[in-house]
C-alpha cells in the first residue's frame, strides 16, 4: 500500500483546512487552495517552492492559524493542482497564479502578508510589477530564495568554477529520474542537498515524502525555469515592505542570494540569518518563519486590516471612564471658581474694588 505524500502525525502533519477552494488562473489552469484559521483574522498567503506542496507549510500553519487567516495553494503541477502543457511553465505563469489566488481567496479590499519559500519567493518577485500584488500585499517575506544565477552559485555540487557548477546543476534541475520510495539513503541524499546538518529524522522524512511525490515531468519543467531564472528587475520593482530570511548552510540558494536581495529591494525591512540551517527553513525552523510573518502582520497589516480600536472592551471602557471623570473634574473646578467669584463682595462691589486699589 502506498504511503501518503505527507506525514499524518506530529507537528509536520498538515492540519485540516477550514475550507478549500479551486482557483482558476489566467490561462484556465486550476489550482488547489485552502484556508486555515478565523475568517476575520489578519490574512497571510503562502507560496511553496519547487517540488513541494501545501503540506510543506504544515508546522508554520500550526503556529499561525490560531489568530491568523492562512491561505495556501499548490503551485501548478504540485500537490493537488493538475499539471499543465509544457508551455504553461514560466515565471509569467507563476505570477498569474499568485494574482489569481490573491484575487479569488481574499475579500474585496482585503490585504495580506505574502510569504514565499524558494520558488514561492520567485513567484512573488515575478509578480512584483502586477498592480494586483501591489494592491493586495501589505508586506512580503522572501524565504530561502534567489532571483538569478541559481545554477552557477548553488553548492549541491561544490565544483571550483561557476561554469562547472552551472553545467552540473543543470543536470540536477532538469533530471526526470524517478526518486523512488522514501528510504534512509534517499533521506540522507535529500538532507545533504536541501537541509542543515542538525535536521531531525521527522523533518527529513516530512520533506522527503513531499519532494518524492512531485511528478518527474513537473519537477524537470520547473527545474529548467529555475535554471534560466532572471528576476533581478522584479526584485528592484517590489515596492512593498519586504523581509528576507535564509539559512547559512543552504546549498541550493546559498546565503549570498539573501544578501543580494536585501541590497536590491526598494523597501527591505530586515535580513534574518538562521545559522546552520539549510534550504528548507519553514520545516527546519518553523518558529522563526512564523515569528517573522507575525512581525510583518503586526508592523504592516494590523492597522490596515483593522483601523478601529481592537483593544479589549474592558480596557476601552476603563479609559473612557477616566476621560469622563477628568471632564467632570474640570467642570467641577470651573463651577467652584465661578461660585467664589459670585460670593466675593469685593469683586462684586465697584466702590470696594476702588478702595482696595
Amino acid at each position: 500500500m502506498r504511503r501518503p505524500a505527507h506525514l499524518t502525525r506530529g507537528r509536520h502533519a498538515p492540519p485540516v483546512p477550514r475550507r478549500t477552494l479551486e482557483v482558476t488562473s489566467a490561462d484556465g489552469s486550476r489550482l488547489h487552495a485552502e484556508v486555515h484559521g478565523p475568517e476575520d483574522a489578519p490574512a497571510v498567503v503562502l507560496a511553496h517552492g519547487w517540488t513541494c506542496s501545501t503540506a510543506f507549510w504544515a508546522a508554520v500553519v500550526r503556529e499561525l492559524a490560531g489568530d491568523h487567516k492562512v491561505i495556501l495553494y499548490d503551485q501548478r503541477g504540485h500537490g493537488r493542482s493538475p499539471a499543465v502543457p509544457p508551455a504553461g511553465y514560466s515565471t509569467r505563469a507563476l505570477a498569474d497564479d499568485l494574482v489569481a489566488v490573491l484575487e479569488q481567496s481574499l475579500a474585496p479590499g482585503e490585504r495580506a502578508v505574502v510569504g514565499g519559500h524558494s520558488m514561492g519567493g520567485m513567484t512573488i518577485m515575478a509578480a512584483a510589477e502586477r498592480p494586483e500584488l501591489r494592491a493586495r500585499a501589505a508586506a512580503v517575506l522572501l524565504c530561502s530564495t534567489g532571483c538569478a544565477d541559481l545554477a552557477a552559485e548553488s553548492r549541491v555540487f561544490p565544483l571550483p568554477t561557476p561554469g562547472g557548477r552551472r553545467r552540473a546543476h543543470r543536470l540536477l534541475l532538469g533530471s526526470r529520474a524517478p526518486l523512488g520510495p522514501v528510504s534512509p539513503v534517499a533521506g540522507h541524499a535529500l538532507r545533504y542537498a536541501t537541509m542543515g546538518p542538525g535536521s531531525s529524522a521527522e523533518q527529513i522524512e516530512a520533506c522527503a515524502r513531499i519532494v518524492h511525490a512531485c511528478p518527474t515531468g513537473v519537477r524537470a519543467r520547473w527545474g529548467m525555469v529555475l535554471y534560466h531564472l532572471q528576476l533581478t528587475r522584479g526584485v528592484s520593482r517590489l515596492e512593498v515592505p519586504t523581509a528576507v530570511l535564509a539559512g547559512t548552510a543552504d546549498r541550493l540558494t546559498p546565503f549570498v542570494h539573501a544578501r543580494r536581495l536585501a541590497s536590491v529591494l526598494p523597501q527591505c525591512v530586515g535580513l534574518t540569518e538562521l545559522p546552520g540551517l539549510g534550504h528548507m527553513t519553514p520545516v527546519e525552523d518553523p518558529d522563526a518563519v512564523a515569528g517573522r510573518l507575525r512581525e510583518l502582520v503586526r508592523d504592516h497589516l494590523a492597522d490596515v486590516a483593522a483601523p478601529h480600536d481592537e483593544r479589549p472592551a474592558a480596557e476601552q471602557k476603563t479609559e473612557q471612564q477616566q476621560a469622563e471623570q477628568q471632564k467632570a473634574g474640570r467642570q467641577q473646578t470651573e463651577q467652584q471658581k465661578n461660585d467664589r467669584q459670585k460670593n466675593d463682595p469685593q469683586k462684586n462691589d465697584p466702590q470696594k474694588k476702588e478702595k482696595a486699589a
